[in-house]
């Protein structure tokens, strides 16, 4: 049957910039939502700024270079927005947002932790004792590290750092030489803490280190007066485009990026409230910060007045501070995975069945035990993975790092475009090459982020190849806090591809006849339209028809205009989106069928999961990628069937119903781009999807995980962009 074509609208479309800011707000509920444990609300403040942070450096830096870098005025964004248009917006969201961050702490963070003998205290109200403490850290921490800069014609500005925070104060002198007026600034180094402990042993009293170092203004620039002063924090286009780079060694082109990123465009300025309109001039004029659009003549300008502690990421560092278990969610204690027998081999044990592994519910031990056991056996004669982002002491390189020192043949793939991670990534390939890993860099135009590790092992006369497949990376930390499914098979057609795909990565090698794995660029987006269009020509033919997808993020066009055609044919479509969604659902005679939700709470929902069918007809598959342009044509992805019967019943009966009942962290899609939150209805039950995921379902879970008085870490992560509710 012939698929009816359609012409869908601007109108259809959600715009991703915003519904990106939409996402980050329902990050914010959960740090202005009273039934969460307070850290666990300051935790979520900075990742509400942590987003926002990538969101200014990379997408906001993107816009601003179209709409202000001679791009054509008809290049505009599905829903019809040029790029000017979208920073409007944008900036109009985005200075709500903040109000509201900024609210939650001032009213109600701050107070609730200083009910729970948890103080931050403004200079003005210390007392001896306190001020003695601040004055001995000044001499002895600070003043040795601190560099006062003086900005006149023999001492031009500095150039900020990208998200470094800054004291900026207009002098007058009093005495000795030098002008009678000037502008100097103070950076606040990252070597001392953003709370300084002033408080007796067993106290929680601290004072923010540019609270501090104001107070001691005068002492760094004797002579002078301090007429005024106040903090600020630059964002910088922080964006990396190596396919420009003509460079034959892709480690030196990015190690050459990284140390350009600090002297990129300023996207964002924010500055204390208050902040004197001389020095606000100053900083803006240094940075050209206020754009004229010359087609409305309107100015544009990204200057924030923030009414509390600016760079609010520093909420991690007061977290690890406060040992106050009562205040933080239960500790995590991942349960022994189904399948999996104590002390048993993980080789012998994938070579007997398929093992499915639900992180952060299901210990992600045995993924590290899979690489240790290939690094030790001697009848194992080859490793071979993909590193897309690592932890900051990964076991997972150590093990191959160890199996190269066992004369094994070991090939990382370690992709160095892996964004804000490709210093951490460059420090392991040095390593790893040192040891004698064979180190592959990925491509020039295309970023890998599929997700496999394989092992081949001598077994008597035949070689076996054991498989791992994940949707998520290789980090033993973040696997703690994302929830992510991986899957262990020795199936020979698997192997095969698995072989194929790492002799595509390392030497291009093409033409291999692929039977399981689907892989991006070369028809993930074909198939993807292809499964959802089969679904269609089902409902048309009046049988049963279904599609459910998981996903971070929804925005390709042809695959939400395949949607569209398969709602309108009468398919039930239910999405799970946590982040961007351009999809309208429920457009009356479009997208009736489809119901889209979201769901954020502890853990980060990274899982990509894909069913398409009923009963027999059914197809499982799970994926690295989302549906995003970027995914299907400029990534390497894969997309891979479950077929094992009691691990499809697993994720069909037990992963996907309980993603689909949840009413306690679920938002609803509606059609015009806003979100609500599910509803319990009457006499319904309460339903929180990761406590019962946590918890277990007895079909399906042998040991369910029980909180101890273990310290919750606090989701400390050596990258700050790799926090729970990040959106790649």
């Amino acid at each position: 049957m012939t698929t009816p074509v359609h012409t869908f609208q601007p109108e259809h479309f959600i715009n991703r910039e915003l519904s990106w800011l939409e996402f980050n707000a329902r990050v914010l509920e959960e740090a202005q939502d009273s039934s969460n444990p307070l850290m666990e609300r300051a935790k979520f403040l900075a990742i509400f700024s942590s987003n926002l942070d990538e969101f200014f450096m990379v997408r906001v830096a993107g816009l601003r270079e179209q709409a202000f870098g001679g791009v054509a005025p008809q290049d505009v964004s599905a829903d019809g927005l040029t790029p000017m248009a979208q920073l409007q917006r944008i900036t109009e969201r985005t200075r709500q947002l903040v109000v509201d961050q900024y609210a939650c702490l001032n009213d109600a963070i701050l107070p609730e932790l200083a009910k729970n003998d948890v103080h931050i205290l403004a200079e003005k109200d210390l007392d001896k004792s306190q001020r003695k403490t601040i004055n001995e850290f000044f001499r002895q921490r600070a003043f040795p590290v601190l560099t006062p800069m003086a900005i006149d014609p023999s001492h031009p500005s500095p150039r900020f750092h990208n998200r470094g925070l800054y004291l900026v104060a207009l002098l007058q002198r009093s005495k000795g030489v030098g002008p009678a007026d000037l502008f100097a600034v103070v950076q606040l180094p990252t070597v001392l803490p953003r709370f300084v402990d002033i408080g007796e042993p067993g106290e929680n009293k601290y004072i923010m280190l540019e609270d501090l170092l104001a107070a001691k203004l005068p002492e760094l620039f004797g002579g002078y007066e301090i007429a005024h002063h106040a903090t600020f924090r630059m964002t910088r286009d922080m964006d990396i485009d190596v396919l420009e780079q003509e460079a034959d060694d892709m480690l030196r082109a990015i190690e050459m990026r990284l140390r350009v990123r600090q002297q990129s465009e300023a996207v964002r300025l924010e500055v204390q409230a208050g902040m004197g309109e001389d020095l606000l001039e100053m900083l803006v004029n240094e940075e050209s910060l206020h754009v004229r659009d010359e087609v409305d003549g309107r100015v544009y300008s990204d200057v924030y007045h923030i009414q509390g502690m600016l760079d609010m990421t520093c909420m991690w560092d007061l977290i690890r501070l406060i040992e106050k278990n009562d205040l933080r969610d239960p500790p995590l204690i991942p349960r022994q995975p189904v399948r999996l027998r104590r002390g048993e081999s993980m080789l012998s044990e994938i070579a007997q069945h398929d093992i499915l592994l639900h992180h952060p519910f299901d210990s992600f031990d045995p993924v590290v035990r899979f690489v240790e056991e290939a690094a030790e056996d001697t009848d194992v004669l080859a490793i071979k993975q993909t590193l897309y982002r690592t932890s900051g002491d990964s076991p997972i390189v150590r093990a191959l790092i160890k199996a190269a020192e066992n004369g094994k043949q070991v090939t990382a793939l370690v992709e160095l475009k892996a964004r804000f991670d490709e210093a951490n990534n460059i420090i392991w390939a040095r390593q790893m090459e040192r040891a004698g890993v064979h180190v592959v860099y990925g491509f020039m135009d295309l970023k890998t982020h599929c997700k496999l590790a394989m092992v081949v092992r001598q077994e008597g006369k035949k070689v076996r190849r054991y498989v791992h497949l994940s949707t998520g990376n290789y980090n033993p930390t973040t696997a703690r806090l994302y929830t992510d499914l991986g899957l262990f098979t020795s199936d020979k057609a698997f192997a095969e591809d698995a072989s194929a795909l790492f002799n595509f990565l390392t030497g291009y090698s093409q033409g291999h006849e692929w039977q399981k794995l689907i892989l991006a660029p070369r028809d993930m987006h074909q198939r993807t339209i292809e499964l959802i269009n089969e679904q269609a020509q089902r409902a048309r033919a009046g049988k049963k028809s279904r599609i459910f997808a998981k996903l971070n993020s929804l925005v390709d066009r042809e695959t939400i205009e395949a949607l569209y055609q398969a709602s309108q044919a009468g398919v039930p479509i239910e999405l799970v989106i946590r982040g961007i969604c351009c999809l309208r659902p429920g457009l009356p005679g479009i997208s009736e069928s489809i119901e889209v939700r979201s769901i954020v709470d502890r853990f980060l929902e990274h899982s990509r999961i894909l069913v398409f069918g009923e009963g027999n007809k059914m197809q499982v598959f799970l994926s690295s990628a989302d549906w995003m342009p970027r995914n299907f044509d400029r990534r390497v992805e894969v997309m891979f069937p479950v077929e094992d019967s009691e691990l499809r019943k697993r994720i069909c009966e037990d992963i996907v119903p309980t993603y689909l009942r949840d009413n306690m962290r679920a938002r609803i899609l509606k059609a015009d781009g806003t979100y609500v939150r599910a509803t319990v209805s009457e006499g319904n039950q309460q339903h929180r999807s990761q406590n019962e995921l946590l918890n277990g379902l007895p079909n399906f879970i042998e040991n369910p995980v029980v909180a101890t008085s273990e310290t919750f870490n606090g989701l400390a992560e050596e990258n700050p962009k790799e926090q729970p509710q990040k959106t790649s």
